[in-house]
């Protein structure tokens, strides 16, 4: 038999340990979630982003649209005063 001092201090080695398993699973408990909350904030940053983004998209491809319109009807009114000018040439 062992002595119930050794016993004890066996004993209290173990507790110690335990508690010390203990604080690192809480402590890594506490990291993961830490990291968790930045990837969320992370995650909620990329989703902003991609909506300004897809809005910046949208008003470019109108403005595209509208450069277009204009660009279509600057040709024709450039056509009409050449063939004006045509006209006035050839009486």
């Amino acid at each position: 038999m062992m002595p119930i001092g050794k016993t004890m201090e066996a004993a209290l080695n173990e507790l110690r340990q335990a508690i010390s398993s203990l604080e690192n699973a809480v402590d890594m408990r506490i990291e993961r979630q830490r990291e968790q909350g930045e990837i969320e904030g992370e995650v909620r940053r990329v989703h902003a982003d991609r909506s300004r983004l897809a809005q910046e998209l949208d008003q470019a491809e109108f403005r595209a649209n509208r450069l277009e319109e204009v660009n279509r009807e600057v040709s024709r009114r450039l056509v009409t005063a050449m063939e004006t000018i045509r006209a006035v040439l050839d009486r």
